[in-house]
């Protein structure tokens, strides 16, 4: 039911009309604001998604490694971390975004033998970003959480390339830092 307001007016009525929706200049005025509103956040928001898939990706690998620094510390006895594809083995590569294992390693070999304990397996990296390190496959930390001989630098590169990387660097006491932009893509 439409409901009309009248005025009165001495003895004259006026119907006043109800207006309903929106002119289309009031029309293509808002969805021009709207474009240009949307031509700024979009190409931000991409790099906004970018920046955080990146950091995400360096925090769960800088985690694993310092889940591999503690459980040697705490168990005292070494333990290693390598890359992995299938969750099970080390494949002996220096590609850590296809996965990686935290796992006891007591004869410090870098190898999952019969009877040591996985504590972590991680997940391939979304988002085609690749994780390499240069230290030659693996990392072993001792029973004092040091990793002599294992130092090195680990480079997380999206489509942006080196300027946008983040690399993960460990050196010999055991000590990870991260740093933005200093990593090797290639």
């Amino acid at each position: 039911m439409v409901v009309n307001y009248s005025m009165i007016i001495g003895k004259m009525i006026l119907i006043m009309p109800i207006s309903r929706g929106f002119t289309l200049i009031e029309l293509l005025v808002t969805l021009s604001v709207a474009s240009i509103l949307l031509s700024m956040a979009v190409p931000s928001y991409r790099v906004f998604i970018q920046d955080s898939l990146l950091l995400t990706q360096s925090n769960n690998f800088f985690s694993a490694m310092m889940l591999a620094k503690s459980e040697a510390v705490k168990r005292s006895s070494p333990a290693t971390i390598c890359p992995s594809i299938d969750g099970t083995a080390c494949t002996g590569g220096t590609v850590w975004s296809n996965g990686w294992l935290v796992f006891a390693d007591p004869n410090s070999n870098g190898v999952v033998d019969a009877g040591e304990q996985i504590l972590q397996v991680g997940s391939p990296f979304a988002g085609g970003n690749t994780l390499n390190g240069n230290n030659g496959g693996r990392v072993t930390f001792s029973a004092s959480g040091f990793a002599f001989g294992f130092n090195g630098t680990f480079s997380l590169c999206d489509d942006r390339g080196a300027a946008m990387s983040r690399a993960i660097i460990l050196n010999n006491q055991g000590r990870l830092r991260t740093e933005t932009g200093a990593g090797a893509c290639s």
